[in-house]
């Protein structure tokens, strides 16, 4: 049986992979489960995800506290910042299918724009609050 994490970065990624506009923007196949050695950019990556028991009295459940980060190699901060506004408007308050589970909300909770001094790119930093219970 598929975990509820599993299922939600399952459905998350059907929606940006599946959405035009952002395809558009960073390229097809752009979102990985982690940013390789030489990555082509830009990318969207799945950052750390902790996974908590929502459970009460009377329902099951499971609070999610995820991360997504985008990455761009350009000289500014505005193409992170237009991918990291699409990601957002695709994800916050989204109505998912997630496969096994209901998906009770999904929240973007902040995001964090910087440049890496090491490599020069830029990383936005997304959260996410989501909230699961079993189907």
């Amino acid at each position: 049986m598929i975990s509820a994490e599993n299922a939600l970065l399952t459905a998350i990624h059907a929606r940006l992979s599946g959405d035009a506009e952002l395809t558009a923007l960073v390229g097809p196949d752009a979102i990985f489960d982690r940013l390789l050695s030489r990555p082509r950019l830009p990318a969207i990556v799945f950052g750390e995800c902790e996974t908590r028991d929502n459970s009460t009295a009377t329902e099951s459940g499971a609070e999610h506290f995820l991360s997504l980060e985008v990455w761009s190699e350009a000289h500014g901060r505005k193409a992170v910042q237009t991918i990291e506004a699409r990601v957002k408007s695709l994800l916050d308050d989204a109505d998912l299918a997630v496969s096994g589970f209901v998906l009770v909300n999904l929240r973007h909770r902040s995001s964090r724009i910087r440049r890496v001094t090491r490599t020069g790119y830029f990383l936005a930093e997304m959260r996410f609050r989501a909230v699961t219970e079993p189907a």
